[in-house]
């Protein structure tokens, strides 16, 4: 089966005489490594930032644990 090396687009056979499929080379491989590694290449989680779920201030952790009762810390 032929593939294409997703970064340079060099048509490769897809088997064991291709050790760094679906890249064509090591430097293919790398390259593609850093791209991730910089963030220019993600994977879409379907939230926008605006979206993003926020943290709970130290208040309302501490207004939380006040509500929970002794046996709750004894567990």
């Amino acid at each position: 089966m032929k593939v294409t090396c997703p970064t340079c687009q060099t048509e490769l056979e897809w088997g064991p005489q291709s050790p760094h499929r679906p890249f064509c080379s090591k430097r293919c491989q790398l390259i593609d490594l850093g791209e991730w590694a910089e963030e220019q290449k993600t994977i879409p989680c379907g939230a926008s930032k605006d979206a993003e779920t926020q943290l709970p201030d130290i208040e309302d952790i501490e207004a939380m644990l006040a509500q929970q009762e002794d046996a709750f810390f004894k567990q």
